[in-house]
């Protein structure tokens, strides 16, 4: 996606850790193929979801999956080079 990031893992750090490890190493690599030096990449702001349980989880893939193409940014879920679904990686392995 453009300006978002869908990643759904399960964490054994602090959350706070990750966030900041992910945003900060992108943040860097984006804005030096930008040829931007101190700037801003991402917003301050991020949401996160505890998954319950494995049908809520499956839930999830299918979203995340599923959002390049509802956004017109690929014509099939295995068209997006950078998801799951492109990988062929199955939903049992996921959850």
């Amino acid at each position: 996606m453009p300006n978002h990031v869908h990643l759904l893992i399960s964490p054994t750090a602090p959350l706070s850790q990750i966030t900041k490890s992910v945003k900060g190493y992108s943040a860097l690599s984006a804005n030096k193929i930008l040829g931007r030096t101190g700037e801003p990449f991402w917003r301050q702001e991020s949401f996160d979801h505890w998954v319950r349980d494995s049908f809520e989880g499956r839930k999830i893939v299918r979203y995340i999956e599923n959002n390049p193409r509802k956004a017109g940014l690929a014509e099939s879920l295995e068209a997006w080079p950078w998801s799951s679904a492109a990988v062929g990686v199955g939903l049992d392995e996921i959850s």
